[in-house]
């Protein structure tokens, strides 16, 4: 009798167990509605096209909700570094460039709009002098 020898699928590095564990980890990390999404969608933890459909929907959400977190500030920072991966070192000192020209004529439009007309002068050269006077009793 001659075996048959079935050749083991591995995804990302995973067996198929070891993907069900990773899902169902990391499903439990989940906010409870997406969880209940991810019922009604019918993404299940059996089956390989199902796990790995379901892995990548997790990482999925799971992402969005690290971008939550985040500041204004740092997801524009993140659009940003985004953006850049898709540009040569030129491009982006040519996009650098034209912000920074940008910034400057805006600069000199709020001069003229709101000029410093008062004038300070800060004299450094004298020092103050301590005096001090004796009582008599």
């Amino acid at each position: 009798m001659t075996e048959l020898k079935t050749k083991k699928t591995i995804f990302n590095g995973m067996s198929y167990r070891d993907t069900q564990r990773i899902n169902s980890k990391n499903r439990n990390k989940l906010k409870q509605e997406d969880i209940h999404w991810l019922k009604t969608e019918g993404y299940k933890n059996v089956g390989w096209n199902n796990l790995i459909s379901l892995y990548h929907k997790i990482k999925d959400l799971l992402d969005k909700y690290q971008y939550e977190e985040l500041t204004l500030e740092e997801l524009f920072l993140e659009a940003e570094r985004i953006g850049n991966k898709y540009l040569t070192s030129q491009e982006i000192q040519e996009t650098n460039h034209k912000l920074a020209k940008e910034v400057n004529e805006i600069a000199e439009e709020i001069d003229k709009q709101y000029p410093d007309t008062e004038i300070e002068f800060i004299d450094f050269s004298n020092k103050t002098k301590k005096s001090y006077r004796s009582i008599k009793y």
